[in-house]
């Protein structure tokens, strides 16, 4: 799962505008569903979804792809494209956040016995 923030600049309301263009076709690539909560790519190569929510000019989306892991990054460089192509006078910041890495479990040595 990567994380994302884009953050609009005032008065912009790209979250409203993002959907409406998901829905009337002017945003081709992208399909809102599930009320807008959730957003999916039109071509089924690109496995997975994006959860978004927006608060206070903040859009706070989660990309997830389970059936395939470790493809999240093929939704997240459509979208920040598509973003720099023709949302750009509306985005103020990006911020990316990466999950943590799992640790490796720690292998127990086996002590020597001493005679």
């Amino acid at each position: 799962m990567i994380r994302l923030q884009i953050v609009e600049r005032p008065g912009a309301n790209l979250f409203r505008t993002l959907i409406r263009a998901m829905r009337s076709g002017d945003l081709r690539t992208f399909v809102a569903v599930k009320r807008g909560k959730k957003v999916t790519h039109r071509n089924p190569s690109y496995s997975g979804w994006i959860n978004w929510s927006n608060s206070a000019g903040v859009i706070s989306c989660e990309i997830l792809s389970p059936r395939r892991p470790g493809t999240e990054w093929r939704l997240l460089s459509a979208l920040v494209g598509r973003l720099a192509d023709k949302f750009a006078e509306s985005v103020h910041a990006i911020s990316v956040q990466f999950p943590d890495a799992q640790p490796a479990p720690k292998k127990r040595r086996k002590r020597r016995r001493t005679r």
